[in-house]
């Protein structure tokens, strides 16, 4: 199983960080994603939130669970 990617088709590479402007991977870790466990994507997938916050001032969004009925 892998995860979805955290694209979101605002592919711009910033010139200073070298990251994505809209999903904030490296070009490496673009290239990579198909091929990560889904442990590692799980990994990046956190750290894109950490990148995120740092670069926007922006708390790291928390994920909802559904409760089971």
């Amino acid at each position: 199983m892998t995860l979805p990617s955290p694209c979101i088709s605002i592919c711009q590479i910033d010139p200073v960080t070298g990251n994505c402007l809209g999903c904030y991977r490296s070009r490496q870790e673009i290239a990579r994603w198909p091929a990560m466990s889904t442990d590692e994507q799980a990994e990046l997938l956190q750290a894109l939130k950490q990148r995120r916050s740092e670069k926007t001032g922006l708390l790291p969004r928390r994920i909802r669970r559904r409760q089971q009925k």
